[in-house]
């Protein structure tokens, strides 16, 4: 989504637990037409976790009757975006001529690479009073892999690994978690799992990963004596093990992978290793060298 990073988001509770690095409370902003997001990363204290770069949260919003959501042609570069739906539906275009329908439960990855433009719009049939909840994300692309071609991958909700117990559910949306691993193909070393409990289950936080983080979307969970309600955004330092107890109906996201092998360039909807390309980037939107949505006209301007 093309969305202007906000102020940074705050450092939030205090933390006992010696596994955790950062707690973020993410931001609030308001987007206008009564739509707003919560911001999680970049964070002032930490850019990245593994390659996730930016974190939003949108929703629960009860969208008006006669409207939805339009997010006009933007351009990406440097990152792959992941759309992941809690409830309502979007459809992605891009410039590829790739036209999907995002549900509930399905992963949408979008690799820009070199460059790819895409909207994100409500169907029909969520413009009569559809609600939407749901999160995206952009995973940084390594130095090497930045330039790479465009591509596009849609797995729905019933292709993806699915773990249940007693009080457990938990998708794995991307990468390995509980012993099985998503479909989707991959330029680097990242997991993202859909992690729901009920109140009084524990569960384990992978230690094998390099950086690792948990998203509290709903819910309140305990970690070594300290509780932490959502909506959260909770670091933990390499290694160590970290089992999570909900202390209520608790809907959370593991997250992380590999870290990269340097900070990021962030302005707009590009990132990238270097600065030079982000200023290429930004006259070739400007001037329209960038590949056309098919069926659209609009398009969001260059920011001044």
């Amino acid at each position: 989504m093309s969305w202007l990073p906000s102020e940074d988001p705050i450092l939030g509770d205090p933390r006992s637990c010696d596994a955790l690095e950062l707690v973020v409370v993410p931001r609030v902003r308001d987007l206008g037409d009564g739509f707003s997001v919560r911001r999680a990363l970049p964070h002032g204290k930490r850019q990245m976790v593994g390659p996730f770069i930016f974190f939003d949260h949108f929703g629960p919003v009860q969208l008006i009757a006669g409207q939805g959501m339009d997010v006009r042609p933007h351009p990406h570069i440097g990152l792959a975006t992941v759309t992941y739906l809690f409830d309502g539906r979007i459809t992605h275009r891009d410039s590829n001529g790739n036209i999907q329908d995002i549900a509930p439960g399905a992963m949408n990855l979008m690799t820009a690479g070199r460059g790819i433009a895409h909207s994100e719009r409500s169907p029909e049939a969520e413009r009569h009073g559809g609600r939407m909840l749901g999160l995206q994300s952009w995973i940084a692309l390594p130095a090497d892999r930045e330039e790479i071609d465009p591509s596009f991958q849609h797995f729905d909700a019933a292709t993806l690994p699915v773990v249940e117990d007693t009080g457990l559910f938990a998708r794995v949306i991307a990468g390995s978690a509980f012993g099985t691993t998503a479909p989707v193909t991959q330029v680097s070393d990242w997991f993202y799992v859909e992690v729901s409990v009920e109140a009084g289950r524990s569960v384990p936080l992978d230690a094998n990963h390099e950086e690792r983080a948990i998203y509290v979307v709903e819910g309140e969970i305990e970690i070594a004596g300290d509780r932490f309600e959502g909506p959260r955004l909770l670091v933990f330092r390499p290694g160590d093990r970290i089992t999570v107890h909900a202390v209520r109906p608790t809907r959370m996201m593991f997250l992380g992978g590999a870290a990269l092998e340097g900070p990021r360039h962030i302005w707009w909807n590009f990132v990238s290793s270097r600065r030079e390309r982000i200023e290429q980037a930004k006259e070739d939107w400007k001037m329209g060298r960038f590949a056309h949505v098919p069926d659209e006209s609009e398009f969001i301007p260059l920011p001044e």
